[in-house]
């Protein structure tokens, strides 16, 4: 059987894979490429060399001491706070969602939501950089009127796949929650 390729909004290959755990629970993974070395290495080497352009002309050893600094620490920042290599979800049809993000550097985060505060899981639509864009998002409850949505949880928020692969999970999701409901 051939494997479907996906990619993101902007045409990079990322990959999906699911798996079943039991009829009422499975998880997905969304996986984004890794960081490019030699991206980072350009980057690095242009603003270094940058940097010793100024100091040529100024001789102030403080801009190359800044330079190194501003990107050792952008780096950082970025690897810790910002590139998410995996973003999981995991239906669990009796008990409820829940999202996890891994981050380059490691870190992890989650979050849950409880199956009694989902009213749905859709495919929505946006406006995105001058184009229109499909996401995943769950619905959620609100309290006091259950035919009303009081917030919206979108889903796969840093890898951005296009709609077919959006229509996988949506279409497995769905049969999870028609099982419990």
């Amino acid at each position: 059987m051939e494997e479907e390729v996906f990619t993101d909004i902007n045409g990079k290959v990322i990959t999906l894979d699911c798996q079943d755990h039991s009829s009422f629970c499975r998880e997905y993974v969304v996986s984004s490429p890794k960081v490019s070395f030699w991206k980072v290495m350009g980057y690095t080497s242009t603003v270094w060399l940058v940097a010793y352009a100024v100091f040529f002309f100024i001789h102030n050893t403080a801009i190359l001491s800044t330079a190194i600094l501003i990107t050792l620490l952008g780096m950082m920042v970025f690897i810790h706070f910002v590139k998410v290599d995996h973003e999981t979800l995991l239906v669990v049809g009796s008990l409820g969602v829940q999202v996890s993000y891994s981050y380059a550097s490691g870190r992890e985060t989650c979050s849950f939501i409880e199956m009694s505060k989902i009213k749905d899981i859709v495919i929505n639509e946006a406006i995105y950089m001058h184009q229109i864009i499909y996401y995943l998002c769950v619905l959620l409850k609100d309290p006091s009127d259950p035919n009303a949505v009081s917030g919206v949880v979108p889903l796969f928020q840093s890898s951005k796949p296009r709609l077919n692969c959006l229509v996988k999970v949506y279409k497995s999701c769905q049969e999870i929650l028609c099982k419990c409901s």
